[in-house]
């Protein structure tokens, strides 16, 4: 009996919560540009001017040997002509691994406050060493450390041992300003498919999908 009036009680909840109650902004496909790229950089700039809290944060998906699939947030690091999306991690870590079994990769952004998302899938793999490096020595005394002790995702049995952990790797930082973590990677994923989706309040959702075809794009407008 408790359980089922949790269970209606959040059904409720999340019934009762409201959907694209915001002004949204219109989306012209026609005047959208031929390559994701521009259209992404354009829709990029309008979140940012609007003031949406960390635009550039995005899912990424993976999945394993099994094709068990797992997905979390990081940050996007870079974005190239060709469309290949950019992010960086341990190769050691569980999405690291994971995209060494099955090197491909979904990403979404999502723009709540304007009601979009953008969706990007395609095969996925590691940048050059150096790139690794550079995106390792750009980042914050405190995220280098972190990724200095190299145990992400493994079972921590005692908080004292990341602790210990930690005054480690900020000591070996003070020692060698220049040292980087073994196995930092930066990953690409070069786009197959981008998705541009614009809420409707009526839910007459604008969803534009881009396919890559050789060397160009081919745009085709979707169902909601």
């Amino acid at each position: 009996m408790t359980e089922s009036l949790v269970v209606g009680s959040i059904r409720d909840l999340l019934r009762g919560l409201a959907v694209f109650d915001t002004e949204l902004p219109e989306f012209d496909v026609d005047a959208a540009p031929s390559d994701p790229v521009a259209l992404f950089v354009e829709w990029l700039t309008s979140a940012v001017e609007a003031g949406v809290r960390e635009p550039h944060a995005m899912s990424l998906a993976t999945a394993d040997a099994e094709g068990r699939p797992s997905s979390r947030v990081l940050i996007c690091k870079d974005l190239a002509p060709d469309g290949t999306w950019y992010f960086a991690t341990g190769a050691g870590s569980r999405k690291g691994r994971e995209l060494a079994a099955t090197p491909y990769a979904a990403l979404c952004f999502h723009w709540p406050e304007q009601g979009r998302q953008i969706r990007v899938r395609g095969a996925a793999g590691p940048a050059d060493a150096e790139r690794g490096a550079a995106d390792f020595l750009a980042r914050s005394p405190g995220a280098r450390a972190d990724a200095l002790t190299g145990r992400q995702s493994q079972v921590l049995d005692d908080p004292a041992d990341l602790d210990a952990a930690l005054r480690a790797a900020h000591a070996a930082i003070e020692a060698d300003p220049g040292v980087v973590a073994p196995g930092w990677t930066v990953y690409g994923v070069r786009a197959d498919e981008v998705e541009f989706w614009q809420a409707d309040r009526d839910r007459r959702h604008t969803r534009l999908r881009y396919t890559r075809q050789d060397d160009a794009w081919a745009r085709h407008r979707l169902w909601p």
